[in-house]
């Protein structure tokens, strides 16, 4: 695929051979570096110190770093969920031309849950006021977050009554994180980690159910709209601009210009502008404009070698310095856009929505630049891959309950109950996270989803896992009846009709970005109060099995707190502690209701999956008596 001669380019794969063998400590959460009397390595087993300088056990220190990585997941999902807030308020007061409401249906779904009533019908009069709740949770007032409303009643007062529950402020509780976790302060590993419990419930409410609740108001709600996927959907005939990252607010403007500015690509002798996605950027732009899936955050410098791609835009999160070398060796420009987030070798585009379409526009405009610059270089090769597939993706959790409406008016959950009560419907686990190098070896993303499928257990995807799905087929509805098992194969078909489509639902379901794992927590709160039965009871489990950033983790906590069984790999660093390995798997059990699965063997994972919801769904159905 290389324009380059073989070997010149270091992907990740190749650093991550280099950075072998990787430190025991680090990996099993036993490494603690809070202080300058270390560092000191700590461990329950055979080889080490079984205390640190200040006397932290492996417990205390273990405990203390998976607060710190859940507190890091929640502070960076809180301040994508301010950059809209943000935007809501400033279209609230009149202050942008460039935003609207797109979905004023989705701000009084919004503001009734939460409480709130507007005086008047005028819609930026309730605007302002959902986003005065929201700025609250940042602010802190009252008794807890405000957003804490969209969890399920019953877990929520469950929690409640163990002492669980979250600051009124979000950025509180990530400072409260980091301050309790400082050398000297508190070591109980219990309590610390019910801190991290309740930073993960700040995370799921106050950043990722904000964030996806808001852009579903300015940008609208996805609808199944159908794509493709994978690196073949580069052209080399046009301008391709890569979106990466994970805000829409830039990436939806980047549209619009892309358009505007199609007769400027002509000029130059490009065919037309090809506006592709990387990582959760591109998650966004093809639930709601159907622009096609290029590469998932591990692909991204692969994208660069193909020597197609002239620029790559890029907002927050995920992007790996790692590109900044390998566009030294082609024409294709890294824009990053943030002003916080700066990239070596990257020019810089400041955005700000109050000139949104000015900075899309130069954007465009750097893209074209690029594209000039590929056709004036001598002997300078493009080589796109040929693999493309297709891929139907934006099933939103709203999409889901309307189908289940239509195919059921009277009791919309009835056709899930049922088909879990006849076993058609195994269980249903979210996957999430991306594509970590150190699992893509064995496809770990794609063996367990068909193990899964197999076992009518029905896979719901978000973030770059998304990517992974897409590129293997799996979001094709033309494979429903090759991938799933006979019983999910059946309800799918049955939905499909319900829907009104042609054939079935896809075997694995698209529900976005990853900030958008709060659909698949707002589906599961749908069946819970529609079935009423508590979250912790339901035969629902998550997965992150190629977890690669501490967002993962802190999403992962929160799918904890609502009682789900939640699987990693590789493992969380924490083996290095017997205590917490103890409390994450097993006491968490009676505290939540959830429970940690490590397993890194994919068949070994499946068969804990399975298990997993398994047993959920019978015990509930021998108490029902269904």
């Amino acid at each position: 695929m290389s324009s380059q001669p073989d070997g010149e380019y270091e992907l990740p794969e190749d650093r991550l051979e280099e950075s072998q063998p990787q430190c025991p400590f680090g990996v099993g959460g036993g490494c603690c570096r809070i202080c300058y009397m270390g560092p000191c390595r700590v461990t329950d087993g055979a080889h080490g110190m079984d205390r640190g300088v200040c006397g932290a056990t492996p417990g205390t220190v273990a405990a203390r770093n998976l607060y710190r990585e859940i507190a890091a997941g929640a502070a960076s999902h809180a301040d994508h969920a301010r950059e809209i807030v943000e935007v809501l308020e400033e279209i609230a007061d009149g202050g942008l031309s460039a935003y609207d409401i797109q979905d004023p249906e989705k701000l009084e779904e919004i503001a009734a849950d939460l409480g709130i009533e507007a005086e008047t019908d005028d819609e930026n009069e309730l605007a302002k006021l959902v986003a005065e709740a929201a700025v609250e949770d940042f602010q802190g007032a009252g008794e807890t977050l405000n957003w804490l409303d969209r969890m399920p009643d019953e877990q929520r007062e469950f929690l409640r009554e163990q002492g669980i529950q979250p600051k009124p402020s979000v950025d509180m509780e990530v400072a409260r994180a980091m301050h309790r976790t400082t050398q000297g302060n508190d070591a109980d590993p219990a309590h610390l980690l019910t801190g991290a419990l309740e930073a993960g419930m700040a995370d799921g409410y106050a950043g990722l159910t904000m964030g996806t609740d808001l852009q579903d108001v300015v940008f609208g709600r996805p609808q199944p709209v159908e794509t493709e996927a994978n690196l073949g959907t580069l052209e080399a005939d046009q301008v391709n601009i890569a979106v990466h990252g994970h805000s829409p607010v830039l990436s939806e403007m980047i549209v619009e210009m892309a358009d505007e500015l199609e007769p400027a690509a002509r000029e130059v002798g490009a065919e037309g502008i090809n506006l592709v996605g990387i990582c959760c950027t591109g998650n966004e732009l093809a639930e709601r404009r159907g622009i096609p899936l290029a590469a998932h955050s591990t692909q991204a410098e692969l994208a660069v070698t193909t020597g197609a791609l002239d620029a790559m835009v890029a907002d927050i999160q995920c992007i790996w310095p790692g590109i900044g070398d390998v566009i030294e060796c082609h024409h294709t420009k890294l824009l990053t856009t943030t002003d916080y987030v700066r990239i070596p070798g990257a020019e810089h585009v400041s955005f700000d929505p109050e000139t949104a379409e000015a900075d899309a526009r130069e954007i465009v405009q750097r893209g074209i630049a690029a594209y000039e610059d590929r056709n004036s270089r001598q002997e300078y090769d493009v080589e796109i891959p040929e693999e493309r597939t297709s891929a139907l993706v934006g099933i939103s959790e709203d999409y889901v309950l309307e189908v289940l409406e239509a195919a059921s008016p009277e009791d919309p959950v009835a056709p899930v109950v049922d088909a879990l009560a006849a076993g058609q419907l195994k269980g249903i686990v979210g996957i999430v996270g991306c594509p970590n190098p150190k699992q893509r070896t064995a496809d770990m993303t794609e063996r367990l989803i068909e193990g899964l499928l197999e076992e009518n257990v029905l896979p719901i995807v978000t973030g770059c896992i998304g990517h992974v799905t897409a590129q293997a087929g799996y979001l094709d509805p033309a494979r429903t009846d090759e991938l799933a098992g006979d019983g999910l194969a059946e309800v799918l078909h049955a939905l499909g009709d319900a829907a009104g489509l042609d054939g079935p639902l896809p075997p694995v379901w698209h529900m976005g970005s990853c900030v958008d794992n709060s659909r698949i927590g707002n589906l599961v709160r749908a069946i819970s109060e529609g079935a009423d039965v508590p979250t912790r009871e339901l035969p629902v489990a998550a997965s992150a099995p190629e977890l690669i950033a501490e967002k993962a983790v802190s999403i992962g906590t929160w799918a904890l707190t609502l009682g789900l069984p939640v699987h990693t790999a590789p493992t969380l660093h924490m083996d290095q502690s017997e205590e917490v390995s103890r409390i994450m798997t097993e006491d968490l059990k009676e505290i939540t209701g959830g429970y940690a699965i490590q397993e890194e063997d994919p068949d070994a994972a499946i068969d804990a999956l399975v298990a997993a919801v398994d047993e959920r769904r019978l015990a509930l159905f021998d108490e029902t008596g269904a």
